[in-house]
């Protein structure tokens, strides 16, 4: 029989993560009823997907993809799971993009509406689809992560347009997710909604900051993912009832300045080596432990290319959303 060391690792970081108070997210309340989801969907960008390039059911991530083994470079999407994974796993559950013969469960419900670049303003689309397939009941459970590319969209007009009004337009961004996280509260869906993880410790941010003299390229991008994530806390209507607060900001920042934290050690490296990418153009929807840079770990990397989060991170996202889960008086 095959040990899932995945789930171990990730019911033991879940046990560690209790003494992070520090890095949980905020909910109130006291739990009343242990909430069981019997679907998981999922909205919002890449973070979020798993990409079925083969029609395999052994879908790719925008991560560090695992594979059989260090030889055998057949992806298996069950390891390394990204944080919607970790949390459907929690209760069960599988996404057909990653649910593999043999074994794999008949007919999955969990959904998956992430979509790759996607912006704030795309949520609505998401969640019109998921209304188009079928409607929400009681037993759903969302998660909703986005909005690293409205702060980087607006970080790319700097300095034609200047940071007052980056900020007017990151800060309208994260309000629009808290309305629409707000719908799916008020569809009695329940959620899980992460801020989005500080990018301002990514190794683009540090790059900019390398690149240009006008300012701190990096601190303009870390203003702007504050203003962001504080518009979203502040518009969300997070009673605790039915909305669960994941800090994906301040785990990066923890994961940062706490080198080994959970594990992690480098913060500041993309871990895949996108020049062994067989994709065109070159991606980590391929990366592998077979195409990392030297002694690259995506378990210990924090980040897996220059902006995106790596198996490790994934895994710590995963586990506070899960936390949140068990702890919120859903």
């Amino acid at each position: 029989m095959r040990v899932d060391m995945n789930r171990s690792r990730r019911r033991l970081g879940a046990a560690l993560l209790v003494a992070a108070a520090a890095v949980a997210a905020c909910g109130g309340g006291e739990q009343e009823e242990i909430f069981d989801a019997d679907r998981v969907i999922a909205f919002g960008d890449e973070t979020s997907l798993i990409v079925d390039l083969r029609g395999d059911a052994n879908g790719n991530k925008y991560s560090v993809n695992a594979t059989v083994s260090e030889t055998d470079p057949t992806l298996d999407c069950k390891e390394n799971p990204l944080w919607i994974q970790v949390i459907a796993d929690h209760y069960d559950l599988v996404f057909p993009q990653c649910n593999p013969t043999p074994g794999a469960v008949v007919a999955p419900q969990s959904r998956i509406r992430a979509t790759v670049g996607a912006r704030a303003a795309d949520l609505t689309t998401q969640i019109d689809t998921q209304l188009a397939d079928s409607s929400f009941r009681d037993g759903d459970l969302a998660t909703v992560l986005v909005g690293a590319h409205d702060i980087l969209a607006q970080y790319a007009q700097f300095p034609g347009v200047g940071e007052s009004q980056l900020i007017d337009n990151v800060e309208a961004a994260g309000a629009e997710v808290a309305r629409q996280v707000n719908r799916l509260a008020s569809a009695d869906v329940r959620v899980l909604m992460s801020t989005v993880p500080d990018v301002s410790y990514s190794p683009f941010a540090i790059a900019e900051r390398a690149a240009h003299t006008d300012t701190d390229r990096q601190q303009l991008i870390r203003r702007l993912v504050l203003r962001f994530n504080a518009s979203l806390r502040a518009t969300v209507n997070n009673d605790g009832r039915r909305i669960g607060l994941v800090l994906g900001d301040e785990m990066v920042q923890t994961v940062a300045r706490f080198p080994g934290f959970n594990n992690i050690n480098n913060s500041t490296t993309a871990v895949c080596d996108l020049t062994r990418s067989q994709l065109v153009p070159p991606s980590i929807l391929d990366c592998s432990r077979l195409t990392l840079i030297a002694n690259g770990n995506g378990l210990t990397y924090l980040w897996a290319d220059d902006r995106r989060l790596a198996a490790g991170a994934q895994l710590l996202l995963g586990n506070l959303g899960t936390q949140r889960a068990q702890t919120n008086p859903f």
